[in-house]
């Protein structure tokens, strides 16, 4: 055996032990992420006792048209739901509003305050651009300590991680309405998702934007933009 195929037998065998460390990191990632937070996945009853500064509903698609996705209106309704049970009386719309034509948060304010929440008690963040970035903003800027998330559960599992990381006391409430097209796609997303904002739960950046602080206990109409 000459020396260049030896190198390469090296090379080779130095290139698949890498790749099951980087199988192996992924899985570890994952599955910590979701049994650290699992216990902290809670029912309506439960939420109600947590006496949150504010409900958190995180963004999701939205059609051309201006309506909200089926992912995103099951988080709007789960949001409303936990509002009308008395678990807070502010709610956080947070989501993507990065461009003038896309616009989560006013889609979201729009909905809940068609379906009688007082527009004063919903703050739009417009720069929730990513999850870790609803989440840090909710806190630096929103000022809130104690939140309860609405998302769909594959999603819950992060989020909270990445509030427990950044030391809010967080509990999330579970959007899962229905059956959702494209779901298994999202899940496989997701895998790596927890192992970007795995890192950034280690590292702390800032997010994308901040800004002057608009405390969650004042009124959510400061926040409206048209």
């Amino acid at each position: 055996m000459n020396k260049k195929v030896k190198v390469g037998i090296i090379i080779s065998k130095a290139i698949i032990l890498l790749i099951f460390l980087l199988f192996v990191s992924i899985i570890f990632v994952n599955v910590y992420v979701k049994s650290s937070t699992e216990g902290m996945i809670i029912t309506y009853d439960e939420a109600a006792k947590k006496d949150a500064d504010c409900i958190l509903v995180l963004g999701a698609g939205v059609r051309r048209d201006g309506s909200p996705s089926p992912m995103l209106e099951d988080r709007i309704l789960t949001g409303i739901d936990l509002y009308n049970k008395g678990v807070s009386e502010r709610l956080i719309m947070s989501g993507d509003h990065s461009t003038k034509e896309y616009d989560e948060v006013n889609t979201m304010k729009r909905y809940a305050v068609y379906m009688g929440i007082p527009s004063e008690h919903i703050f739009m963040d417009h720069a929730g651009i990513s999850t870790y970035d609803s989440i840090y903003r909710a806190k630096e800027i929103f000022q809130a300590d104690n939140i309860i998330i609405v998302t769909q559960e594959y999603h819950l599992y992060r989020a909270l991680y990445i509030a427990k990381s950044l030391g809010i006391e967080a509990y999330g409430v579970s959007a899962d309405n229905r059956v959702y097209a494209g779901q298994d796609l999202r899940e496989i997303r997701e895998i790596a998702a927890r192992v970007k904002d795995f890192a950034m739960a280690i590292l702390k950046p800032n997010p994308k934007f901040l800004g002057d602080t608009i405390p969650v206990s004042g009124n959510g109409d400061v926040t409206n933009d048209n």
